[in-house]
């Protein structure tokens, strides 16, 4: 984390995550990976359950560049840290994970 983010106070933090197999897109996921996928749904449907997500999307690419990201609620970077070393996607190795201080500066009206 920058000198400039570590100052500035957040409760929001991002989450990257890309598949650590480059092609899993275009190739599909294998019968493994694709229980993984099902435990990261279920957990993002828990955190949101929880009110930690904020939200959460992914690009429609399906190149090396596609990635995933979650924008959660939590204390610090250390709580933000373990909601994302939780991801079954990450700690079953699926993805990699990149970790951020977020502020949100604006949003249109849910509908």
């Amino acid at each position: 984390m920058s000198e400039q983010a570590a100052s500035q106070p957040t409760n929001k933090w991002i989450y990257m995550v890309r598949a650590v197999r480059s092609d899993l897109l275009q190739t599909g996921p294998t019968e493994t990976e694709m229980a993984t996928l099902g435990r990261h749904g279920a957990y993002l449907e828990q955190l949101k359950a929880r009110g930690v997500l904020v939200f959460v999307g992914r690009t429609l690419t399906t190149g090396p560049e596609t990635f995933g990201m979650a924008v959660v609620e939590a204390e610090d970077e250390a709580a933000a840290r373990a909601i994302v070393d939780a991801d079954p996607v990450v700690s079953e190795g699926l993805m990699r994970a990149e970790l951020y201080p977020f502020f949100i500066a604006g949003m249109r009206a849910a509908g």
